[in-house]
């Protein structure tokens, strides 16, 4: 059984792109921004040299995870990419590409770049996966994971033999020490019931969309604790909206008790914002 390596291809804080590789296979997991993608596409192949990029799996549908997939086909045409049956859906549909052009662009202009190049008409799906399905990767064998909560579309890519889960964010952010932030976007409890299907997993390595590929100890740490810090941001919530606090001050308490360390580089403020504001309109519904 050949050793994964799991390389860091990010170009910007915030955006989300790691290489699987096991020497003869090469899998790209999620694929960033779109502003960024021809940077990506070249580090790649600064890494690879003239071995083929092989696959591309996307854990959902969001600009800053999706986007830059579209770029890099341009240099792997061959490359297969492996996302969800209802990110497949979402892909075809006008209205949620220029709602991805849009964010793309505004987070581009934050940066001070300017004009670039949009391909998100460009964006495909290969391999439409379901929970359960298995993508044989050379010698890896990924099983896909359905795990609704940060949207309908997200799914994690589970590799038993070397207890390897390429995860997503319904399983939430985290700072490599002890912050763990939920960000559920479709419903509370649906979230829970993901997190709990996913903590029966055998995980000894977790990789986590925009923080990077965890140790066996930060790993062990995330995988106990997803629950309780969840239940514990959703009772943050919960908490003040009982007591009549404004949406906006939630908002903001939520921004100075979770934002810190390397969120504040990671996590925009105006995407947690936002976020947080999805966040608290899915308790009052569901819990209050």
């Amino acid at each position: 059984m050949n050793d994964i390596r799991v390389i860091d291809m990010r170009i910007q804080p915030g955006d989300s792109g790691f290489l699987i590789d096991d020497s003869e296979t090469a899998i790209l997991c999620d694929s960033g921004f779109g502003f960024t993608g021809f940077a990506l596409a070249d580090k790649i192949r600064n890494y690879l040299g003239g071995r083929p990029l092989d696959y591309i799996f996307l854990t959902h549908s969001h600009y800053d995870h999706a986007l830059g997939s579209a770029y890099v086909l341009e240099s792997y045409p061959d490359a297969k990419v492996v996302a969800g049956v209802h990110a497949a859906a979402a892909f075809a549909k006008e209205k949620v590409i220029q709602s991805m052009k849009r964010l793309d662009n505004n987070v581009a202009r934050e940066r001070g770049i300017g004009e670039y190049e949009f391909l998100g008409g460009n964006l495909r799906t290969d391999i439409a996966v379901e929970d359960g399905d298995m993508i044989h990767a050379g010698d890896m064998s990924f099983r896909a994971v359905a795990l609704p909560g940060h949207t309908k579309c997200s799914v994690a890519f589970y590799e038993e033999k070397r207890k390897l889960l390429l995860s997503c964010e319904s399983l939430g952010l985290y700072d490599a020490k002890q912050t763990i932030i939920p960000a559920f976007l479709t419903g509370v409890q649906v979230t829970f019931d993901s997190i709990d299907k996913a903590q029966k997993l055998k995980v000894d390595r977790l990789l986590l969309p925009h923080e990077g590929i965890l140790n066996e100890e930060q790993t062990a740490f995330y995988m106990n604790n997803i629950r309780k810090k969840t239940e514990e941001a959703v009772e943050f919530i919960l908490e003040r909206l009982r007591k009549g606090i404004p949406d906006e001050k939630i908002i903001e308490d939520f921004r100075l008790t979770y934002r810190h360390g390397g969120f504040v580089e990671t996590y925009p403020e105006e995407a947690m914002d936002l976020n947080t504001s999805i966040m608290i309109r899915l308790v009052r519904k569901e819990l209050l």
